[in-house]
């Protein structure tokens, strides 16, 4: 009997041993990292949902305009539901005097600094901050692009990945991607962190070769910043006119050729004149129009060079004037000639 009651009693010690580690560890698992570093022993603090999971260069910045929520555990009196981070990039918490900044901190940044702060009211204090609403990091994306858009950052972005939000350029896009950065100084000391090619692109005007961004690369693919304005020019266009299938404006987003651009319009019609098409090209400099003659035929046999179009170049692809003529003579009088009495001449 004493032995049962004996092994009884350890197991029941054992069960209140086990339950109690189970709800102690969580506890402390919760603010054992703080963007990747060993935690101070005195303090315990969390951040929002999934933090961790992002690597801690692109972790969300808090910004000017964000709404969060700050707890502080067992203690509802300092937590606060919706604080709103001042244009100064401040904010205010019950028993702390000075104002505390919280733009370009992560969560966690911040929850480390509140609970420093309330060291001295409280023995190790857990604060936790989440981001409400994000309202501080607007980018927007235009051109030629499948959904232009404003966007609201939740983390730091590259180029291409937001290109891709917009569903990447369309036909129209050209060869080239600009970002319009709005001047002044940067909304977080943090991009200091960024790579130094990152550094090298800083100015009004970055304009990049999109085949090159599309392609991945880092110097090609900067982060965005807070107000940054991404825009995609439509390719600049030669225009086929004439006896062609689908007279067109042709994008020159590569080098194109007068065949080529014949073939992207379709092809010529019939009593096309392939030996007088011509290229109507303005200068640049004087202003003037300037007639280019174009033999196709010779360009078929290989006899004569296939001219590379030029932005604003327009192609005319003219027809033969007699046989535009029978051909309209012949189609005006066959009906009556078929639609005749038919008399036998013996």
């Amino acid at each position: 009997m004493n032995d049962k009651l004996s092994l009884n009693s350890v197991g029941g010690l054992f069960a209140i041993i086990f339950s109690t580690f189970s709800l102690v560890v969580p506890i402390i698992s919760a603010g054992l990292i703080v963007s990747g570093q060993q935690r101070k022993p005195e303090l315990n603090v969390a951040a929002g949902p999934g933090s961790h999971s992002i690597r801690s260069e692109d972790q969300y910045r808090i910004g000017a305009g964000d709404i969060i929520e700050i707890r502080v555990f067992n203690r509802p009196q300092l937590s606060r539901d919706a604080v709103r981070v001042e244009e100064s990039g401040m904010i205010e918490m019950p028993l702390i005097e000075e104002s505390i900044p919280a733009s370009c901190r992560t969560e966690t940044e911040l929850a480390q600094d509140i609970a420093t702060r309330y060291l001295k009211y409280q023995r190790k204090p857990q604060v936790s901050v989440f981001v409400k609403e994000f309202n501080s990091q607007p980018v927007a994306v235009i051109g030629a692009v499948n959904q232009p858009g404003r966007f609201q950052l939740q983390r730091r972005v590259r180029l291409l990945e937001l290109v891709a939000f917009a569903g990447g350029p369309n036909e129209r896009a050209g060869g080239r991607i600009n970002i319009i950065r709005r001047s002044g100084p940067k909304g977080c000391s943090a991009e200091s962190a960024s790579s130094p090619s990152d550094q090298s692109l800083e100015g009004d005007l970055i304009s990049l070769d999109l085949n090159d961004t599309l392609r991945g690369g880092e110097n090609a693919s900067p982060y965005v910043q807070p107000g940054d304005i991404v825009s995609i020019p439509e390719a600049e266009q030669a225009f086929v006119v004439g006896n062609v299938l689908r007279p067109t404006s042709i994008p020159l987003k590569d080098v194109v050729t007068v065949s080529g651009a014949i073939a992207m319009a379709g092809g010529v019609m019939p009593d096309t004149k392939l030996d007088k098409v011509r290229i109507v090209r303005q200068s640049a400099q004087t202003h003037t129009k300037i007639e280019i003659a174009v033999n196709l035929k010779a360009i078929e046999k290989q006899q004569a060079e296939d001219t590379q179009l030029l932005p604003g170049d327009i192609v005319d692809v003219p027809t033969s004037s007699s046989k535009r003529f029978f051909r309209t003579l012949l189609s005006a009088v066959a009906p009556a000639a078929a639609n005749a009495p038919v008399r036998v001449i013996r």
